[in-house]
């Protein structure tokens, strides 16, 4: 059964932190951006009507698209220059590909030193067409990490202009406060859904909550995998969600983004789609509020289990 959506439909705003960042509640994720084959025009066009419906982040990583989205999205944001003070582009550094774009890359690795930092920073500002990021994460916790040399790279970033917040992507809630107490940090950028419940209970997200800051999620529908798993349990997650996201009305993924943003540490999802009408849907999840029950069937279901 499909639900019709409101047509006047606006995505809210949210601080990552008291008196932080704002972004919109949620993320348009472009990571896909090279796989949709779009013209410039398409582009900005796309861009527009995220910014129409209030979507105005946008989520980036260096590494995305083999090196090649950020200079998608600056082809868009030259094309169309009114646009970038609408909007906020985050993105991300840290993980050096095998590639034929850096061929001094002999081994896919980590890298969080403050010269790699700065200069990752600085080449995604030369792609995305711009002079400032507004958030800057670090993509993957490093084993060589130096928490005290990546705070030097985003003070140098932060006073240089070039960066206006920072944060990470993936940390444990230890590694999170660690580098916190020497930089202040906007959010930490990871993966959870339904069929990656592991945040809620390893205390990333408690940790989160209890110093005020929201994380940013990845992957929320789980790459795909809540519409196509033939897993068992992936089968009957999808039953429980279809009956809530029928007797309430409303498209299944919304309820899964309603789902994910109930949180009390007020998760940020992302999208991963090149299509208005999925970003739209995602955006619905931000209308209403599941009942305690209806919440944690979709918990049991993902679980497999009740609570003990």
């Amino acid at each position: 059964m499909t639900h019709a959506l409101p047509r006047d439909l606006h995505c809210p705003r949210i601080a990552t932190r008291a008196n932080g960042l704002e972004l919109s509640r949620i993320v348009a994720g472009m990571w896909r951006m090279v796989d949709w084959s779009m013209t410039v025009e398409q582009r900005v066009a796309l861009i527009e009507q995220c910014v129409a419906m209030g979507v105005t982040s946008f989520d980036h990583a260096d590494i995305y698209g083999n090196y090649g989205v950020e200079g998608l999205f600056g082809e868009a944001l030259r094309a169309q220059p009114s646009l970038r003070d609408r909007i906020q582009l985050v993105s991300k550094c840290g993980i050096k590909l095998l590639s034929n774009k850096r061929p001094e890359h002999k081994i896919q690795h980590y890298d969080t030193t403050a010269a790699h930092i700065v200069a990752s920073a600085e080449e995604s500002l030369r792609q995305l067409h711009t002079d400032r990021l507004d958030l800057l994460l670090i993509h993957r916790p490093d084993p060589l990490m130096d928490f005290d040399e990546i705070a030097e790279a985003f003070t140098r970033l932060k006073q240089a202009g070039k960066v206006l917040h920072v944060g990470v992507s993936n940390f444990s809630r230890h590694q999170f406060e660690v580098l916190n107490r020497r930089f202040e940090l906007a959010t930490n950028q990871v993966e959870f859904s339904p069929l990656h419940v592991a945040p809620m209970f390893d205390e990333t997200f408690d940790g989160l909550q209890d110093l005020g800051v929201a994380p940013m999620i990845w992957s929320p529908l789980a790459g795909g995998r809540l519409f196509t798993s033939n897993d068992a349990n992936a089968e009957n997650l999808r039953l429980v969600v279809k009956e809530i996201a029928d007797r309430l009305h409303q498209p299944f993924a919304s309820v899964i983004f309603a789902w994910i943003m109930q949180l009390p540490s007020n998760p940020i999802p992302l999208t991963g789609s090149g299509r208005i009408e999925a970003i739209a849907v995602a955006v619905a999840g931000t209308t209403f509020k599941l009942s305690r029950t209806d919440w944690f069937a979709i918990l049991r279901a993902a679980r497999g289990h009740e609570v003990a």
